[in-house]
């Protein structure tokens, strides 16, 4: 029962990694305790990751936690090795499929605790003591047990590889130094090791900068989602307060206009029934006249006739008009009429009002672009792609629209368009139906020699030839300029010269929050041609101008 106390003592007390008795026992946060040496080395093999778990439960600490020693578990393994604690059985330290074997033992070999660097060869705990016991045997280095300890052996000379070519950059024998690596630049493997040590601490100390560095930029960036959080809950909670004021007021006025018209409805039938009263009053009046008045010509006495006449035959004057005029059937359609124009002056407001409140929403960008962050490649533009259809409400009459209103064409007779106030009326000009906000790539296929790609706010002036209704020639609209030699960009009635490749492909990409609208050259890559930074206040649309004889696309991208 004693050797069984012991052995479950031993057990206790022992490293789960290297099996052995605890040697400087450290505790970690999750409460499992290892060697420090050995926790040590597993944890700096997890340091790429920069999560460092426990090799028990498999809990992750973030950062890597310091190591302190228990000195409470030290003095109890100190005191047990005092009282002669005994190794475990043998069958509790047999190599299993996944250990190393001791090099030493024969037949049915122990779990090696250390491998030799010197000796390349691994020992288990009996056969490892002289190491600890001998002075030479003192100075070789242990490590963990390992299984690719032949691969410090030289398979040319069957030599240890103590030395390091850096001509070759490989680990070599001393009989390599004066063979096929002679007149190389070498020096010991423990030199370069220790050169290499230097190296691999300065990219952990720049890798655990960097960490710190993006640890910290996770904590502004939670502060950030936390200040959006509480934003947009004010802006949606004062909006709805907003809105339902709106149609609290809404509400109150239709309950108004509805108890003014019930109420002059009730003061109009009120009057015109008095009326119809008295109408009738005097129609029973009259009645009663007539038939005196025909009794009266029945009458054969002519002495009673003419002595009864003039008291029946004079009639009392009318109080009202002979005829009632009546105004034409409206009654209250005027109402319904101004109620109505109040609907669409409304609908106009919010049609108005409400693209400026959405581009306001989709401005919030906390990660503010920069011309840095722009896609560099073609396939990075291309994750911005949009689809770009022409409006025809605003197409120049000396364009023509085709294919799915993707292409303007130049034509030599004017197209019969109706009128519409959006519509270009002196400059071969067109813009694009869908408006653009937010990031945006799209691109242009020259037809013919000269195009001029741009944007534009939608209330750029549409008619007559003035510069107010140019592309480029004020300060609602930006414009590219492309002709097969050269490129010129147009901005308020200012030109600059533009150089770089010349392709019949041009592409447009629009970061409207961040105020970059930038063109380039494209032809299996993509090639700046010019940068505008600036600060858009309101939506922009594509637009095309189109010389004659000439035709642009938009093309379609996948």
């Amino acid at each position: 029962m004693a050797q069984k106390g012991v052995q479950l003592d031993r057990e206790t007390f022992s490293c789960p990694i290297c099996l052995d008795l605890l040697k400087d026992p450290v505790a970690i946060p999750c409460g499992h305790s290892y060697c420090k040496n050995c926790i040590t080395d597993h944890w700096d093999t997890e340091d790429e990751r920069g999560i460092h778990s426990c090799p028990q439960c498999r809990k992750s600490f973030t950062p890597r936690p310091e190591l302190l020693k228990n000195t409470m578990l030290a003095a109890l393994v100190e005191e047990l090795k005092k009282t002669g604690l005994q190794a475990a059985p043998a069958d509790l330290c047999y190599a299993g499929p996944e250990d190393v074997a001791c090099d030493v033992c024969t037949g049915r070999k122990l779990r090696a605790l250390k491998s030799c660097l010197v000796c390349l060869a691994s020992y288990c705990e009996q056969h490892l003591q002289p190491h600890y016991e001998s002075a030479p045997l003192k100075k070789h280095k242990l490590v963990k047990p390992s299984e690719k300890l032949q691969e410090n052996i030289c398979s040319r000379h069957d030599e240890v590889m103590k030395m390091f070519c850096r001509t070759d950059q490989q680990c070599i024998c001393y009989l390599c130094s004066v063979d096929e690596h002679k007149g190389h630049d070498t020096v010991s493997a423990a030199a370069e090791r220790t050169e290499r040590q230097r190296e691999l601490e300065g990219s952990r100390q720049n890798i655990q900068q960097r960490i710190q560095d993006r640890e910290e930029d996770v904590k502004v960036l939670q502060q950030e989602v936390e200040a959006i959080n509480r934003s947009a809950d004010k802006a949606a909670e004062h909006s709805e307060k907003i809105f339902t004021e709106l149609i609290h007021l809404v509400e109150k006025r239709r309950s108004d206009v509805k108890q003014q018209v019930r109420s002059q409805q009730e003061t109009e039938v009120r009057r015109v029934k008095e009326l119809q009263e008295k109408l009738e009053q005097e129609i029973t009046e009259l009645k009663r006249k007539d038939a005196e008045l025909k009794k009266l010509s029945h009458t054969e006495d002519h002495n009673q006739f003419l002595h009864n006449y003039p008291s029946l035959s004079a009639l009392s004057e009318s109080t009202h008009s002979s005829s009632i005029s009546i105004r034409p059937l409206k009654y209250f359609e005027d109402v319904t009429a101004a109620v109505s124009e109040v609907r669409d002056k409304l609908q106009d407001v919010l049609r108005e009002t409400w693209t400026n409140i959405s581009l306001t929403v989709t401005e919030v960008d906390v990660l503010l672009s920069n011309p840095q962050s722009e896609p560099k490649t073609r396939a990075d533009f291309l994750k911005y792609s949009c689809k770009i259809k022409l409006d025809p409400n605003t197409v120049n009459k000396w364009l023509l629209l085709s294919d799915g209103n993707r292409k303007a064409t130049y034509m030599r007779q004017t197209q019969s368009y109706s009128h519409h106030p959006d519509r270009f009326t002196d400059y071969p000009q067109v813009l694009s139906r869908e408006s653009l906000t937010g990031r945006c790539y799209w691109e242009v296929e020259r037809r013919g020699r000269d195009v001029g790609v741009a944007v534009a706010y939608k209330n750029i002036r549409r008619a007559g030839k003035l510069h107010e209704c140019l592309f480029g020639f004020n300060d609602k609209s930006w414009r590219l300029y492309c002709s097969t030699d050269s490129y010129k960009f147009y901005y308020n009635s200012v030109h600059t010269p533009v150089s770089g490749p010349v392709s019949s492909r041009v592409g447009v990409y629009l970061d409207h929050s961040a105020g970059i609208l930038s063109f380039y050259s494209v032809s299996g890559t993509v090639t700046l041609l010019h940068r505008v930074q600036t600060t858009f206040t309101q939506p922009l649309y594509a637009g095309l101008y189109v010389y004659p004889g000439f035709a642009a696309e938009f093309c379609r991208l996948r």
